[in-house]
């Protein structure tokens, strides 16, 4: 954990160095909704070491799921807790219960230190068929885990788990996705392995992207059996999507060292998966990172995705062999671009995309970063209305430090507008899960209002990048 000392002296730092002028979360809003009105964002706090004492740090995957069937979302989120890669199998997987208040949230730990793993990513379904979500967890050090809903007092009662036997010390689990591939009515596992937590430069060993069908009983960990798909060098993807609306679900897998996106067709849907590359025209997409789309309303989902050319949108060809189309999008330069949802969020009848930024720098304090660095980005892209047309980039916030891995469009407060739940890493003590509620003004006011008083700061632009 930081001392507040060293805190303190890096913000007096950066703030008496404001020769940067305005952050862009202090700037007026210029987006405006489909109805006129400007656009604007306020920060809530879902869970941190705040809510309850827990250490959180190293904020990764969320998903979002009735888990004890109230009617009311439920998060499960995965922090990793290393501020640099120490090899320690440690962190926490957190389960914030939803109420009828979006501002008040029931937080748990589900489970913490080796068993955790240095935790990555979640998925949710109901394995054992009792009618309740099970979740898998993915860890980078070094296993898939299964925990076992135990119904409506999930809050309170244990969850009994057990470690995929064939997953143990095995490498690095980055993404888990969970769902029916062969249509018997039980979920399998997808899953990339990506090798080791942190790859070296000039890493070259083959890992797999595998498929894991339970057995029986779930919760027998030797009974789970592995199908491999492919092996690559650092794949870091195993997304589970009806690409080609068919009725049964496909994977497509990403990986990090050739760029490059592998569709995975259900030829038969019976869990038939039949591998082949995605061509895309004039890009590059690693795809650690995707949603879908149709973005030229022709029937057929389109992939987002960020590429070698900045982020961007694949159009999916009459035939998925063929080349898919790059449209471009936009670009968050000088900062990454990581987390990314689809959604309409500007309420006019289009898919906009939203994204964040990952910060390069010191994960545990706000070190004097130059303003050309890669630091935490929160923005959101504007769709024209024919998404082959250049698109509209909208600025909410850019902090010394944040990675935000993770969105989920949902309209939080049931206003009628979408918000965003999302996980923020790289910045102790303020990692955690927050929810970005959408604020529409008449006039323009601040883009962006943060739920701490005291928190990274927010810097502007470098002037090459306005």
């Amino acid at each position: 954990m930081m001392r507040p000392a060293l805190l303190i002296a890096g913000l007096v730092s950066l703030v008496s160095g404001a020769s940067w002028g305005q952050g862009v979360g202090d700037a007026p809003s210029d987006a405006k909704s489909g109805d006129g009105r400007f656009i604007t964002w306020k920060e809530h706090i879902i869970d941190d070491r705040l809510a309850d004492g827990t250490p959180l740090s190293g904020g990764d995957g969320l998903i979002m799921v009735d888990l004890d069937l109230d009617g009311f979302g439920d998060i499960v989120s995965v922090h990793e807790s290393d501020v640099v890669y120490d090899g320690e199998p440690d962190g926490f997987v957190r389960i914030a219960f939803g109420t009828d208040n979006p501002d008040r949230w029931i937080n748990v730990t589900l489970v913490e230190g080796s068993e955790a793993g240095a935790p990555e990513d979640a998925a949710a379904a109901d394995v054992n068929g009792d009618g309740y979500p099970d979740i898998v967890i993915a860890s980078e050090l070094a296993h898939l885990l299964y925990l076992q809903n135990p119904g409506r007092d999930a809050r309170k009662t244990p969850w009994r788990r057990t470690l995929l036997k064939d997953t143990v010390n095995r490498g690095s689990f980055i993404r888990v996705f969970l769902g029916d591939l062969d249509g018997d009515g039980r979920p399998e596992a997808t899953a990339a392995n990506k090798g080791v937590q942190d790859p070296p430069a000039g890493w070259d060993k083959l890992t797999p992207v595998s498929v894991f069908k339970p057995g029986g009983n779930p919760l027998d960990g030797a009974a789970w059996r592995e199908k491999e798909l492919m092996r690559a060098v650092i794949p870091q993807n195993a997304q589970m999507i009806d690409i080609d609306s068919d009725g049964d679900i496909d994977v497509i897998a990403g990986e990090r060292t050739r760029a490059r996106l592998t569709l995975f067709e259900n030829t038969d849907g019976r869990g038939g998966l039949v591998g082949d590359e995605i061509r895309i025209d004039q890009a590059r997409a690693g795809g650690f990172n995707l949603d879908y789309a149709d973005f030229n309303h022709d029937g057929r989902l389109d992939i987002v995705a960020a590429t070698d050319r900045g982020l961007g949108w694949l159009e999916q060809p009459a035939s998925i062999r063929d080349i898919w189309k790059f449209h471009a999008i936009g670009d968050f330069g000088p900062d990454a671009l990581t987390g990314i949802a689809a959604s309409d969020i500007d309420g006019d009848g289009d898919i906009d995309v939203i994204s964040g930024g990952y910060s390069r720098g010191d994960r545990a304090t706000d070190s004097n970063m130059p303003i050309s660095a890669s630091l935490g980005r929160l923005g959101w892209f504007a769709n024209p209305g024919r998404a082959d047309l250049p698109w509209t980039r909208h600025d909410i916030s850019r902090r010394v430090r944040g990675m935000f891995d993770k969105f989920i469009a949902r309209d939080m407060d049931a206003d009628g507008d979408i918000d965003f739940a999302g996980t923020r890493g790289n910045s102790t003590p303020y990692d955690g899960v927050f929810w970005l509620e959408q604020v529409r003004e008449e006039t323009p006011q601040q883009r962006f209002k943060r739920a701490r008083e005291l928190d990274s700061p927010e810097v502007p632009l470098p002037p090459a990048a306005k």
